[in-house]
């Protein structure tokens, strides 16, 4: 296994726990996978070698309606990132996850904080940038109090998953 500069990698956390018009919630990550992997290859300027997924993970959600089913997560991790971080490049980046969010029924104008959606991109990382925007906090200010973010990143991180893609 070869070890990961996080100085140029980028992680984007992926959740689920509505049915999008490609099926369950795990369908649905299984979906948008390749796409997103696709999608960040040819946006960082990386090729498959540098794609790692976790596993896909049943958790409970945390804040939101009492009532909301439980969440299909997963870690896409990017290990090598050609392209310099910069605040325009994140926001280019937020908005094509935000697509990719949109293209599974996703709105959010209508949702409610914290609660159910057909799918959620989190961009979580991207090497050492520092990013304080109103779109935009980097890194995710909440990842390290979430364990549905910190054990797939693991996975992702040690590459003992087989690719999800």
């Amino acid at each position: 296994m070869a070890s990961i500069n996080l100085e140029s990698a980028l992680a984007v956390g992926l959740g689920a726990n509505l049915c999008s018009s490609y099926g369950p919630p795990e369908s649905t990550l299984r979906w948008i996978v390749p796409r997103l992997a696709l999608l960040l290859m040819d946006w960082g300027d990386a090729d498959a070698r540098d794609v790692r997924c976790s596993s896909f993970l049943m958790t409970q959600p945390i804040g939101g309606p009492p009532d909301q089913d439980a969440y299909c997560n997963a870690v896409l991790l990017l290990t090598r990132v050609q392209r310099p971080p910069s605040e325009r490049a994140a926001l280019e980046l937020l908005k094509q996850l935000q697509q990719l969010e949109q293209s599974c029924g996703r709105n959010r104008q209508r949702e409610q904080r914290w609660g159910p959606r057909s799918l959620d991109l989190d961009l979580l990382f991207w090497g050492e940038l520092r990013l304080e925007h109103p779109q935009l906090v980097l890194p995710h200010p909440r990842m390290h109090l979430r364990n549905f973010v910190l054990e797939p990143l693991l996975q992702a991180m040690q590459g003992t998953h087989p690719p999800c893609w």
